[in-house]
């Protein structure tokens, strides 16, 4: 067999070199050398990465309508609230990455998942951070029936397979992605190289053997993937973990799915049982208050399919400091600003001499601009120590001009709204429903100026 021959490449401008280098000769970038491999391109040392999904028979062209159309495409994993967020259950020869902070849960959940999908499927749970005693440990504390689930302590990627090809699980879970290494390349498990080279490999076995992979990865300091970003290029789904690890509820957002909804958000409670999927969300985060607080209102988000009710908390207080702070938690910055512009242009109430600091009570991230209206409420009912009423809603996007522009599935979030008691609603006047909706007052604007005329 040939010997491999490998080359460090800049991931900046792409030039290679014949070894390592602290600093790239062409552009002058530092610790931008990562190690990769050259092949050779015939039949007989092509790489399982690069062999085709069919297991390595030649590729040939196939009429769509051909293709053989299958009715078990996805499968429950016993926890309803996973299953939102895969799009309605596992899809067989699918990869799924789930990333989050330390001791978050990610071990825990794919456990109890697992355990779930072992009385239905052969599966494998394969070890790189623990020992088999130390999985086992945790499995008999959550209380979980591990009779048919197979356990496998390996971190060589190339054995992991040989063993998987043997055993045929339908479902594998891999912890972690960073303790896996190909014997190929000789730097440490972890680098960059090694986590594509792997990543790959696992991912042309789901794509061969129909097999449905979960990857356990590490996050920055960022909150991000560690790693490639090739890596959420790779995979089929992208799941992370949202909230503070030391509150007893999380949640897991779907940032990429190629099978369901994106930004489809699953809650969930931990206990000593482990994570318990939390069926009515929209009660969690709410807080009721005993009477009317100033700086608080309540939105519906919609996060995928589901609309989901927040507290969105403002607090103005005034600065004496040169630059006026302007803080926000669980919304974006870049856009709290632009509508304090907003407020003050069309509103005629500056905040020039105030701190603003914006937070969305239970650790919610709100990526959408229905929330626009409602931050704009809560700001104005803190500067004038004025509270909302009780049971009153808001939501609906602001535009730069003032005017309030409409948001999608506007007849759901009312009608969430409805279900949990609240009896008014601020919204749009383009998604104010022709028939209303039973028990709830819609008050219908179409300028900024509309809005803060009745608060």
């Amino acid at each position: 067999m040939a010997k491999v021959k490998t080359v460090f490449a800049c991931t900046e401008c792409g030039a290679q070199a014949g070894k390592w280098a602290g600093q790239c000769a062409d552009c002058g970038v530092w610790n931008s050398l990562v190690e990769q491999k050259l092949e050779s391109a015939s039949p007989a040392n092509v790489h399982p990465r690069f062999a085709g999904y069919s297991g390595g028979v030649r590729a040939q062209i196939q009429m769509l309508s051909d293709v053989e159309r299958r009715t078990d495409l996805k499968t429950r994993t016993g926890i309803n609230e996973l299953d939102r967020v895969l799009g309605d259950g596992l899809v067989h020869g699918a990869v799924v990455m789930l990333g989050g902070d330390p001791g978050i849960g990610k071990s825990t959940l794919l456990l109890q998942a697992i355990a779930a999908l072992s009385d239905r499927l052969p599966c494998l749970y394969i070890t790189g951070e623990e020992s088999l005693y130390q999985v086992s440990a945790r499995a008999q504390r959550l209380g979980l029936q591990l009779d048919r689930l197979q356990l496998l302590a390996e971190t060589c990627v190339e054995r992991i397979l040989e063993i998987a090809q043997q055993a045929k699980p339908k479902v594998m879970v891999i912890d972690s992605i960073q303790t896996v290494y190909t014997e190929v390349l000789q730097s440490a498990p972890g680098g960059v190289s090694q986590l594509r080279e792997s990543a790959a490999m696992l991912v042309r076995y789901a794509k061969q053997s129909d097999t449905a992979i979960f990857l356990v990865g590490h996050v920055t300091k960022e909150g991000t993937l560690a790693g490639p970003r090739v890596l959420e290029h790779m995979v089929d789904t992208v799941l992370y973990f949202e909230g503070d690890a030391s509150s007893s509820f999380r949640a897991i957002r779907a940032i990429k799915n190629r099978f369901g909804a994106v930004n489809e958000l699953g809650m969930f409670a931990m206990t000593e049982k482990g994570l318990r999927a939390v069926t009515n969300p929209s009660a969690m985060f709410l807080s009721r208050h005993p009477e009317p607080v100033p700086g608080s209102v309540v939105m519906v988000t919609r996060e995928g399919t589901r609309p989901l009710l927040v507290e969105v908390q403002a607090l103005v207080d005034e600065s004496h400091l040169a630059n006026p702070r302007r803080v926000s938690i669980g919304l974006e910055h870049n856009r709290l600003a632009m509508l304090l512009a907003v407020l003050h242009r069309h509103g005629g109430i500056p905040t020039f001499d105030q701190d603003v600091f914006v937070n969305v009570v239970g650790g919610v991230r709100v990526t959408e601009t229905a929330a626009d209206l409602a931050v704009i409420l809560a700001v104005l009912s803190s500067l004038r120590n004025r509270p909302l009423d009780n049971g009153t809603i808001v939501f609906g996007e602001v535009g730069l001009s003032g005017e309030v522009r409409p948001v999608q599935s506007g007849l759901d979030r009312l009608k969430e709204a409805a279900k949990h008691g609240l009896k008014r609603a601020i919204i749009p006047k383009e998604n104010a429903p022709k028939g209303g909706v039973e028990g709830l007052e819609v008050i219908a604007v179409s300028r900024l100026s509309d809005a803060l005329g009745y608060l």
